[in-house]
């Protein structure tokens, strides 16, 4: 008698496992779905690595925030690391760490630090893609945790502007930054700002971690790029398939991005 139940157990990862696209797959259904309208992560989705964390470690040792408010962050990030933080709160402070800086020095930052670290770091079939998808004339927007200042300027190459990004932000008052924040889109946090500006059912949506599943659960065609351990697995539950960029592996070991 053959053991059903065992039988069952040893065929059911392979059953739940998504399936990986190849590049020409990827690009394939992007357009056959035909998309007027196109959202994207960014960090992990667009380029390897984490810009916001990486970009705050980067300024405190360009010492452009006090010594106490380099003190304050550090230990508010160890204890986000240690699970105490929530994701939200965390890229918010990590934002409101500039308060009384002036907005055009956070900008001078920004565009060093991307020059130096995000551009050598796109993934080069998404820029090939997000190409395609420009000349076809698809409105194209942005959502991501990171700072405002790291997103716009790391976005310069791929032709989004700036009043379609989507970023975590706080006030600028008279060109210096407060501390009140604007928005700090993550998790169902990226949903809530893509329908406050209109998009309630973006045609397709790109995202690399379990941070984006709200807004690539809104999508008419949802499409992970580089998907973290947590949402491959959610890609396997819903059927999704996925996309990693050949260079991806070794760039986010590189890095420890996700």
């Amino acid at each position: 008698m053959n053991p059903p139940d065992r039988t069952k157990k040893r065929l059911a990862p392979a059953a739940a496992e998504a399936r990986r696209w190849t590049a020409e797959e990827f690009e394939r259904l992007v357009f056959e779905g035909e998309p007027k309208l196109a959202v994207f992560d960014c960090d992990g989705t667009l380029w390897s690595g984490d810009a916001g964390y990486e970009f705050m470690a980067w300024t405190l040792d360009q010492g452009l925030v006090s010594r106490s408010t380099s003190d304050w962050i550090d230990s508010r990030y160890r204890a986000y690391r240690a699970g105490a933080v929530s994701e939200a709160a965390m890229c918010g402070e990590m934002v409101q760490m500039y308060a009384g800086l002036r907005d055009s020095e956070l900008q001078a930052a920004a565009a060093r630090f991307v020059e130096e670290f995000v551009r050598p770091r796109v993934f080069a079939e998404m820029a090939a893609l997000m190409k395609r998808i420009r000349q076809a004339g698809i409105e194209r927007w942005a959502v991501s945790s990171t700072n405002r200042w790291v997103i716009v300027e790391s976005l310069r190459d791929f032709g989004i502007p700036r009043e379609r990004i989507l970023a975590a932000e706080v006030q600028i008052k008279d060109g210096i930054i407060s501390s009140e924040i604007v928005d700090v889109p993550t998790d169902e946090a990226k949903a809530a700002a893509l329908r406050r500006v209109g998009l309630c059912s973006p045609d397709a949506v790109f995202g690399n971690s379990i941070h984006d599943l709200a807004m690539l659960e809104m999508a008419r065609c949802p499409f992970p790029v580089n998907p973290s351990p947590a949402l491959l697995k959610v890609a396997a539950q819903k059927g999704w398939g996925y996309f990693r960029p050949e260079s991806a592996q070794s760039a986010d070991a590189a890095v420890g991005g996700e």
